[in-house]
């Protein structure tokens, strides 16, 4: 039997390291590929529009394959699924919502001002403001000093994101919002996310779910922004059996 193609794309300001915690598992299930955001390991190119980016990351993907992503990188991914729906079989979005800042109509969101000040925070201390980034997001978490621990040991240890690169992640959170293209994509869909996410609330992924025609919800009661650490064989269970189910009920 032939076994899906599973690519997996990290979030903003860390590296593709950030999957390792679940990777054996998830290779029981999968070929895995892990991408990158546009300057983060060997991906070229910092300067790309997001639609550009999200158009070479479609075509980078082997036919049919199921695209993950988690944070920004969901963000790219649902991109990615409109522009060449021909080449995403499923996807899987973790951590995602569809706008990430505030708006009258968007409550489900950030305020414009915590991007402005993680802005001017990296461009004086990138690794400082990478530090305060992780514990922010794993405010909530049932395990969120062991996540701390992990992402410090596989991802920070290396090399940071060049600054540009950093700064041009966070216009694009500020600037996308996917909520009139989002229920575009067609195909199957997977939504997971932690019931205490403090980066994209709960009622983002609500949404996604509700508006998406093939999408199902899962919910990581203990989680926060990174379900996937919080509980790294449930997450993989999850996604084995959505890579071998024929549809979504």
């Amino acid at each position: 039997m032939t076994r899906p193609d599973l690519v997996l794309i990290h979030g903003w300001g860390l590296r593709r390291e950030v999957w390792s915690p679940c990777l054996d598992a998830l290779r029981e299930v999968a070929d895995v590929r892990l991408a990158d955001l546009p300057g983060y390991g060997e991906t070229p190119d910092a300067g790309r529009s997001f639609a550009e980016a999200a158009r070479a990351l479609a075509d980078s993907l082997p036919a049919q394959a199921t695209l993950c992503g988690w944070s920004l990188g969901a963000l790219l991914a649902m991109q990615a699924a409109r522009l060449a729906p021909e080449r995403i079989g499923k996807l899987i979005l973790v951590g995602a919502t569809p706008r990430f800042t505030q708006d009258e109509d968007w409550p489900a969101a950030q305020p414009a001002s915590l991007l402005d000040d993680f802005a001017a925070a990296v461009a004086n201390d990138g690794r400082a403001t990478l530090q305060r980034f992780i514990a922010l997001f794993n405010q909530g978490d049932s395990k969120a000093r062991p996540i701390g621990r992990d992402i410090a040991r596989n991802v920070l240890s290396s090399p940071l994101p060049a600054t540009p690169t950093l700064l041009a992640g966070l216009g694009w959170l500020r600037d996308t919002d996917l909520r009139i293209q989002a229920p575009e994509i067609a195909c199957p869909l997977l939504l997971i996310h932690g019931a205490h996410d403090p980066l994209m609330p709960l009622a983002a992924a609500q949404w996604l779910a509700d508006r998406l025609p093939h999408a199902r919800l899962e919910v990581f009661a203990d989680a926060a922004h990174a379900p996937f650490l919080n509980d790294p064989g449930r997450f993989a269970r999850l996604v084995g059996d959505f890579l071998h189910a024929s549809r979504i009920d």
